[in-house]
């Protein structure tokens, strides 16, 4: 693949890494310094002109950070004379900002949508937005790809025969019922309201639990606080195992300490869209690669071949 080059930012050149591996290319190396000021400089370190470039980069901690990066990535992209430019965005931390719910409140998923487009970016690689709607906040191309049939594949070593995907709320209910189709299983879903950042309640779970061996399944594991609540009311209902999945593995505050020490919770599973940030010291945690489903969508946008043939979401 000649005509490409893959560039990565600071948030997570492993995932990078593995990705060119996949694509037999390698991986251009970037310079970022700092100056005295605390602004940044990005210097792109191998030729662009008329190449197909694709820069990687998770929206994670430091985010602002990472987000001024990847726009300084895509504006040097363009000034070497790019002939296209594809932001893989693993993780859209900003997706979460994604509807007017307060008075006099931004919208950050699509002010960073338009700061992306500004600064470049030609097209978008991202996988398992929050919600459907973040897809149209971008003036640009996206493909939305999702991680269902890397967690099903994973599960699918377990018995499954008394098995039912849990939804900790309405909203990623959609998901939930497409995962289960997948397994073969059951779905139910919780009734979930959210007061604060940190702060949820679930009353109850519609759907069949007691003697059941329950897969939690949401998109994100921030804080950890909405899937804390659901194992709670979970064992009131009688759940016989716990298992809990998840594409964007954020783990922030010790929530993945805290959710490790829950006994009753046998298995976390979820990708390395972003890199774990702190070591896992119960053995519990399992992660995994999404790289090989990332190197072959920038493969197929690279040679004008269809990505949802392969990523189509499953409930489509």
């Amino acid at each position: 693949m000649p005509e490409i080059a893959v560039f990565s930012g600071s948030a997570h050149p492993g995932l990078a890494a593995e990705m060119c591996a996949h694509l037999g290319v390698p991986l251009s190396p970037v310079r970022i310094d700092r100056f005295a000021n605390d602004c940044l400089e990005v210097q792109l370190q191998a030729n662009c002109r008329e190449r197909d470039v694709f820069l990687v980069q998770p929206l994670v901690a430091p985010v602002q950070e990472h987000l001024v990066e990847l726009l300084m990535m895509c504006d040097a992209a363009r000034g070497a004379s790019a002939r296209r430019i594809t932001v893989v965005m693993p993780h859209y931390s900003y997706a979460r900002s994604d509807k007017k719910d307060a008075p006099r409140i931004s919208l950050g998923g699509r002010l960073v949508a338009d700061l992306l487009v500004a600064s470049g970016a030609s097209r978008v690689l991202a996988m398992t937005l929050h919600s459907p709607q973040v897809h149209g906040f971008f003036s640009v191309p996206v493909d939305h790809l999702h991680a269902l049939r890397e967690l099903a594949a994973h599960f699918r070593r377990h018995d499954l025969s008394r098995a039912t995907v849990v939804s900790p709320d309405l909203g990623n209910a959609k998901e939930a019922a497409a995962f289960a189709r997948l397994l073969g299983v059951r779905v139910a879903a919780g009734a979930k309201q959210r007061f604060s950042d940190d702060r949820v309640e679930i009353s109850t779970v519609i759907g069949d639990i007691e003697g059941r061996d329950v897969i939690v399944l949401d998109d994100e594991i921030a804080k950890g606080s909405t899937v804390l609540e659901l194992l709670r009311l979970l064992r009131e209902l009688g759940a016989r195992t716990i298992r809990v999945a998840c594409t964007h593995g954020l783990f922030a505050a010790g929530a993945l300490k805290r959710l490790s020490a829950e006994p009753d919770v046998l298995e976390i599973v979820c990708t390395n869209t972003v890199p774990v940030p702190v070591p896992d010291e119960s053995g519990k945690l399992r992660v995994l690669s999404i790289a090989p489903a990332l190197a072959e969508a920038v493969r197929r946008i690279h040679n004008g071949e269809s990505v949802s043939a392969l990523f189509d979401s499953p409930h489509a």
